[in-house]
């Protein structure tokens, strides 16, 4: 009875588990960067690789199930390891491993460590507990010093600590949304003032964390104009679940209008 009850189990799991990985009804929207299609094509491969080895380990117990006991289903029969079973099925998924990892690595190098397109748009991230800021180099295309410590004031307009000494951040705009010009790389240095953060963006299939002390450098190319979510996805606090913004992709003749607007309501 306990046998016939454990292979019902499994088979309503594996059934379930099969529907989802076929159906997907949760997964990422519609992929709108230049690298969302390699994203989504090594997500694939892997999903369709460890599906196949889960519904090969569900068949493996019920065998097991079914061989484990005599045909009178009183006494265990014991079972003696194969080790070219062993040794064969420790290389197959190594090989596994290391071919994802090989394959992601070369994507994530592609976002992290190559330098960005020439012309690239520069943007800083700030995130602090709880909001991000976006930060634009001004008509000079240079970005005014920050300390947060002696000038950070919200409340004063001020929420960076752009240091107002600073002729060169005199006409920075700083931005709750985060806008970008369709078809032109953007090049993200993202910062934090007071815990970990983690900038996702679902729809650009990117992810990245900001930590306190370091300038972390991303790039991506957005390459459909529209409105997309932006989330925290590190625990930063209580009020975590407000760190939520937008980011918003228009034509490059609409993003320069958007520019003139901010510099001229400094």
């Amino acid at each position: 009875m306990t046998r016939i009850a454990l292979l019902l189990g499994i088979a309503c799991v594996t059934l379930i588990s099969f529907y989802l990985f076929i159906v997907h009804p949760w997964w990422f929207p519609a992929g709108v960067s230049a690298h969302a299609p390699a994203m989504d094509r090594q997500f694939t491969i892997a999903f369709r690789l460890l599906g196949g080895l889960f519904l090969a380990g569900q068949f493996v117990l019920v065998a097991a199930l079914f061989r484990g006991r005599s045909s009178s289903g009183d006494m265990p029969r014991s079972w003696y390891g194969n080790w070219r079973f062993e040794i064969a099925w420790t290389l197959a998924i190594s090989a596994i491993f290391f071919g994802l990892s090989l394959a992601g690595e070369k994507l994530w190098s592609q976002m992290r460590i190559h330098d960005a397109e020439p012309g690239a748009l520069a943007v800083e991230v700030t995130g602090m507990q709880f909001q991000w800021y976006f930060r634009y180099a001004g008509k000079d295309e240079k970005p005014g010093r920050v300390d947060a410590q002696r000038y950070a004031h919200p409340d004063e307009g001020n929420p960076l600590g752009i240091d107002p000494s600073d002729p060169a951040g005199a006409d920075d705009i700083v931005s709750s949304t985060l806008v970008l010009p369709e078809g032109r790389d953007v090049l993200l240095t993202l910062r934090s003032q007071d815990v970990i953060h983690s900038l996702f963006i679902p729809a650009m299939r990117f992810k990245q964390d900001a930590v306190p002390g370091m300038e972390i450098h991303a790039h991506f190319k957005p390459t459909q104009a529209g409105t997309y979510e932006i989330a925290c996805t590190q625990l930063c606090g209580l009020g975590h679940y407000r760190m939520r913004a937008a980011v918003r992709v228009v034509s490059e003749e609409e993003f320069r209008k958007w520019l003139d607007e901010k510099s001229k309501s400094k």
